[in-house]
């Protein structure tokens, strides 16, 4: 039924509707809304409409047992009727959407405007005038442009990501990078227009006053096309001032991120979390599976009031508790559940499916028992009624009918919470004893506790008689579920993972708080964060439970209050025996806190359905890939691929790298923009030409572009990354130290062209390149500054390679072969071009000294930088910062009143434009919202569709939050059973 939400199905299901439930006896209409009801309302109407559950599966012609019959025509009937059991894609966008959005780029913006005025006045030409020139510099600007259209790249694929994303927002560095831009466009107008300023001013003053001519009317056409040069020198320093690579070199640094983090186990659904992870400051993680190895194994158990430190014999166990035991786990627990032969010789014995009840049946196997002759016996048909586990009953109970007619239910769970159920227990003999509150207290105390401490998982195995008559109600689940007999306690070992503990000291090292949210108990959590390493004794740290995390943020009204988390929060450590809404509370009490002067950036993992809100709230969700539920994955950002906890400080290093290598090319592009502005603005005012033409321009901003961006883009991450905090969401993009660098090489750049410019030829013994005629031959003078100026950038960009003051810029170089095959490459392009570029590209042949002293003096970068390392940064007080986000522009206004949508809720967006001082009008609206909908009657899911991202904590949990207990009568153990029996699959869950 995945596509009954697209249109054209829908109405060609409405027009056949009485067609299909006469098939059928049921149609897609009414099982829609039999999944929206709840508790007894879907009990009720279950009743009333088919009798039973097993009405309900004979009108869908299926077998709660067995499924469907499986036949091809049978199955093509069903697509047909109910639709396929998949989730539509979304209709992709068409190239020219994608186009479209990609030129709404700032950057872009701005050269799509000079590049049009310059076209235009290209083909300017007063009477009896060629426009040859400047013809060449119009088409060169606009040539420019198809270099930045690889900027679209990542808007196309993100939105190809982001498929399920209504409106696209920026991420931290898009924004600052967005900031950056216009920054930089401002700097660049201004200096374009005081050369136009200048050369206007020159050219009149030098006209009118110098040589006292006059302004005649046969003259105007001349001096309109001086004007008009002028205007096209003044929108070329424009062109030149813009960082066109900007965007470009995200798109290249997040692709090649993305695709090497698939070897790292990180596969990547939205391209921007791959950035967001560098800025990492908490993680929350689930324990099992992600901590731990997910490979669960009986270590310790309490049998007839014996506590056994090892497994024990059979033979000490009476036989009557051996067969209660194994009768109990194998009936009480899914049968889908298993334990397989190893795949290899000498291996382990497979776990196939839930791992907490593979760790039962394997203590079975361990006892010299086998659990499949107890199902062959009872097979999963005869089971009389289930109460499946849920995040609320921590537990499950199984109810068979005995050969006499009475009932025998067996429940496994928590251990505290199950023997707070039991009023007997099976003692040494193999009897029956009463089991006194007294009791339970000492055996917490002696038992379960010291487990707990040893890390183990605690699971109580119970059991209950019935009568027959009269037959109990079962849908009293209070009266059901006490008056238990305890049969064992056992401990359960979840190894932690071994790789596990390293890792978490590299995030504690790199300033990022790991936490752990688990459903375990208090003991056995705080036992796995200490071999984790998450805390350490003599801390100051806090470990609770759910419970009391909720007493603990609540007013005396039950409502959260912000407050009263930010004083939980900054010390905790471990939240145990939690529910997937306490997670998304914590997450979203951290992300709203204002207690810190940085606003926290925060991944959540997660595995099942339950975790969507909190993977959606998190900055970064993480769904496990093994062990996730599809809805997991849906709403992550990214997909580990190994459910491996070092699998995200592996993400954190590539997010961070990300941001480095933004930031190299941002250092050595500006460098280069800086020197071509001052190049071309002083060329124009005093010589009145440009000593770099505008077909090298246009080769240069291949360099600093295309090149560049491919070359320190994909410089592969390293440890020393996780040797410092977090940048923060208000960090500069442009340190101190890089606008140190920047200058610094602008400095010794500017420094060698004007000498080359203006006392190059006598340097050389050649003839000037200055005041040439129109449409003389390119001269060796202006080849040399061309040339000196590529070697200049060429070495500057091993420079770039450090940006934190390092001072072996060859560290790791080899380790990036296409940065040594583009520098490489570009050496070997330049020689070309100047010795057979010719007329195109304004170049004369060179001679081989002339080469010699272009490279050397390129070399020269090298050392330069060598000594701008030297200098301390912290004496250079006036050096400002550039690209700085402030908290306001987190925000984009138009987040703070876009109209609440409705989504799936598997493709639900919580967006992560984060509210921290909006509250007023939202809140009341919000309130409102929700009250109609419980008066509606409407789902949770209806509830949860109408969430905004800036409603507050109360309204999350309250829509969130669900049903206690749900309870159906027979084989349907919950609303989603309806759909499974349509596919023939009912659904039993275990102990997670």
């Amino acid at each position: 039924m995945g596509d009954m939400t697209n249109s054209d199905f829908y109405t060609k299901n409405q027009r056949n509707e009485a067609n299909r439930a006469g098939e059928f006896g049921c149609s897609l209409e009414e099982l829609r809304s039999l999944m929206e009801l709840r508790g007894t309302e879907a009990v009720v109407k279950i009743k009333e409409t088919y009798g039973d559950t097993e009405g309900l599966c004979r009108h869908l012609k299926t077998s709660p047992t067995e499924g469907l019959p499986g036949t091809a025509v049978d199955l093509e009937k069903r697509k047909l009727i109910f639709g396929k059991n998949f989730i539509p894609p979304k209709k992709p966008k068409t190239f020219l959407q994608l186009v479209w959005e990609a030129l709404q780029d700032v950057t872009l913006i701005i050269l799509e405007i000079a590049a049009i005025i310059s076209l235009g006045l290209s083909f300017y030409q007063p009477p009896g005038e060629g426009n040859e020139a400047k013809q060449q510099d119009g088409a060169a600007a606009m040539e420019m442009q198809p270099l930045k259209s690889a900027e679209g790249g990542e808007g196309d694929e993100k939105e190809k990501k982001k498929s399920s994303m209504h409106k696209k927002e920026k991420s931290v560095l898009q924004g600052k990078l967005t900031k950056l831009a216009v920054q930089i466009g401002k700097a660049g107008l201004v200096m374009s227009a005081i050369t136009v300023i200048i050369l206007v001013l020159y050219f009149a003053v030098d006209t009118f006053v110098v040589n006292k001519k006059q302004w005649l009317p046969e003259c105007t056409p001349v001096y309109v096309q001086y004007f008009v040069k002028f205007f096209i020198i003044g929108v070329t320093v424009l062109v030149v001032a813009v960082p066109e690579g900007l965007p470009l070199a995200v798109t290249i640094s997040l692709a090649y991120s993305v695709k090497k983090m698939m070897k790292d186990n990180n596969l990547v659904r939205h391209l921007d979390a791959c950035e967001t992870m560098g800025n990492a400051t908490a993680i929350c993680s689930d324990k099992t599976g992600t901590l731990t190895t997910n490979r669960m194994t009986v270590v310790q158990a309490y049998i007839g009031d014996v506590h056994y430190k090892e497994i024990p014999d059979p033979d000490s166990i009476p036989s009557k508790t051996l067969d209660l035991l194994v009768n109990a786990i194998a009936i009480n627990s899914a049968y889908t559940t298993k334990i397989l032969p190893p795949e290899k010789e000498g291996g382990l014995p497979r776990q196939v499916g839930n791992k907490t009840e593979c760790g039962l049946l394997g203590f079975v196997l361990q006892l010299k028992q086998d659990y499949q002759p107890v199902r062959n016996l009872i097979p999963e048909e005869k089971l009389y009624k289930v109460y499946t586990f849920n995040s609320v009953r921590k537990s499950m109970s199984t109810v068979v009918k005995m050969p006499d007619g009475s009932f025998r239910m067996y429940s496994k769970g928590a251990s505290e919470i199950v023997l707070k159920k039991c009023s007997r227990i099976i003692n040494a003999t193999g009897e029956i004893r009463v089991f006194r509150p007294r009791d339970r207290d000492e055996m917490v105390k002696k038992v379960i506790e010291p487990m707990a401490c040893d890390g183990l998982r605690t699971i109580c195995i119970a059991y209950r008689d019935f009568s027959s008559n009269p037959e109990p109600d079962w849908d009293s689940e209070n009266d059901i579920l006490t008056d238990l007999t305890c049969i064992c306690v056992v401990g359960i070992e979840d190894p932690v993972r071994p790789e596990v503990p390293e890792a978490i000291r590299k995030c504690q090292r790199a300033g990022i708080t790991v936490r752990m949210v688990t459903g375990d108990n208090i003991n056995t959590a705080r036992a796995i964060a200490i071999k984790c390493g998450i805390i350490h004794p003599g801390e100051d740290f806090l470990c609770i439970e759910g419970k009391e995390f909720n007493r603990r943020i609540r007013n005396e009204k039950g409502e959260i209050e912000q407050e009263r988390i930010d004083k939980i929060w900054p010390k905790l450590r471990v939240l145990a025996r939690s529910s997937p809404t306490d997670k998304h509370t914590l997450v979203k009490g951290i992300i709203d806190s204002t207690q810190v002067e940085q606003r926290q950036v925060v991944a959540v993992t997660g595995d099942g359905t339950n975790d969507g809100p909190a993977l959606k709230k998190a900055d970064v969700g993480f769904a496990m890939g093994i062990a996730g539920t599809d809805v997991a994955k849906e709403a992550s950002d990214i997909i580990l691929t190994d459910d491996n906890f070092s699998s995200i400080v592996k993400a954190v290093m590539w997010g961070r790298n990300v941001y480095d290598s933004i930031s190299k090319f941002l250092q050595f592009q500006l460098t280069v923009n800086v020197v071509a502005v001052i190049v071309a603005f002083t060329g124009a005012c005093i010589t009145q030409d440009s000593p770099l033409k505008a077909v090298q321009m246009l080769w240069v901003n291949l360099i600093m572009d295309t090149f560049a961006s491919l070359a320190l883009a994909t410089e592969p991450p390293t440890e020393s990354l996780l040797l410092r905090r977090p940048y923060g969401r208000n960090k500069p993009l442009i340190s101190r130290t890089m606008m140190k660098n920047i200058l610094g090489h602008a400095v010794y750049q500017l420094t060698l062209i004007f000498t080359l410019l203006f006392v190059g030829e006598k340097m050389f013994k050649i003839d000037s390149g200055r005041n040439a005629p129109l449409h003389s031959p390119p001269s060796e003078h202006y080849t040399i500054i061309f040339n000196t100026f590529v070697m200049m950038q060429l070495f500057n960009e091993i420079n770039a390679r450090k940006i934190h003051g390092e001072r072996n810029v060859f560290d790791g170089i080899f380790r990036n072969p296409i940065f040594c095959t583009i520098v490489l490459g570009t050496f070997a392009v330049q020689i070309v071009i100047v010795q057979f570029g010719g007329k195109p590209f304004s170049c004369s042949p060179l001679q081989l000294d002339q080469w010699m002293w272009c490279v050397f003096i390129g070399l020269g970068e090298l050392v330069w930088g060598q000594v701008i390392a030297t200098i301390p940064t912290s004496r250079l007080k006036f050096l400002k910062e550039a690209g700085r986000l402030t908290e306001k522009e987190e925000v984009p206004e138009e987040d703070l009143n876009e109209d609440v949508e409705e989504i799936d809720h598997a493709e639900r967006e919580l967006r992560r434009g984060q509210i921290l001082w909006f509250r007023g009008l939202n809140r009341i609206q919000t309130q409102i919202e929700v009250v109609n909908t419980f008066k509606s009657g409407t789902s949770f899911q209806g509830a949860l569709r109408r969430q905004s991202s800036v409603t507050s904590q109360n309204q999350d949990v309250t829509n969130i939050s669900s049903p206690s207990h749900v309870s159906l009568s027979n084989a349907l153990s919950s609303p989603t059973s309806t759909s499974a029996a349509a596919a023939g699959h009912p659904r039993r869950e275990g102990i997670p």
